[in-house]
């Protein structure tokens, strides 16, 4: 059983269609998604419809991000939905053809509560999973959100659990793992036009994608 992590997605479903079928991930894997699938790219209502489909074949979890966070405030409120927007988000409610700025009823249920249902973040024996960065003194139920979805990658100290923390949410736009050793950052900037990576954690082994089809493959 491979422990895949897969990096910020922000609407890029070419590069993540294309690395799914590279990674070949099965229901014996445990796969975990960082967050942020949605907005900046051009096609976040396809990621979600990629994501729900793929739970007909595998366990998947999806971790939140704050960009999950920004539209699921923005629905009932329209100065965060302005806000949001202005983040990518008019890029995602093109995607759903919204006919004006505004109209979040474009969204289907199934989506929201897929969104909904995003977590805040995941614990292994070996690993801790987060979309953005955590407290080292705090246990992982006690973390504050606007850490877990906010923070960036240098602010991040060893967990006092001893556990690797594997993120997201701070671009790296060379396209390289940032690797601490204590923590490994994989969102190697697939909203900017750049690499969308995938990460056994286990190996160390990774698959990376873009939108427009180059694929590369290393070892941390």
């Amino acid at each position: 059983m491979r422990t895949l992590a897969i990096g910020d997605i922000h609407g890029c479903n070419t590069a993540l269609t294309n690395l799914l079928k590279l990674v070949r991930p099965t229901r014996e894997d445990q796969i975990i998604f960082l967050g942020d699938y949605i907005d900046r790219g051009p096609s976040s209502r396809e990621v979600i419809e990629t994501l729900l489909e793929l739970q007909k074949s595998c366990s998947p979890i999806f971790l939140r991000g704050n960009h999950e966070l920004m539209i699921l405030d923005a629905r009932n409120d329209e100065l965060k939905s302005s806000l949001w927007q202005s983040y990518g988000g008019a890029e995602t409610l093109f995607s759903y053809g919204a006919n004006y700025k505004n109209d979040l009823i474009s969204i289907p249920d199934a989506h929201w509560a897929f969104l909904e249902q995003t977590q805040r973040y995941h614990e292994t024996d070996t690993h801790i999973f987060v979309h953005a960065c955590a407290d080292p003194e705090l246990n992982m139920a006690d973390q504050p959100d606007w850490l877990l979805y906010w923070e960036f990658f240098d602010k991040l100290q060893p967990h006092k659990s001893g556990k690797q923390i594997v993120c997201g949410h701070t671009p790296q736009r060379l396209g390289i793992i940032q690797d601490a050793g204590f923590a490994v950052c994989i969102d190697t900037g697939a909203a900017y036009g750049g690499w969308l990576t995938c990460l056994d954690v286990n190996s160390g082994g990774y698959w990376q994608m873009t939108q427009n089809g180059a694929m590369r493959d290393g070892a941390l």
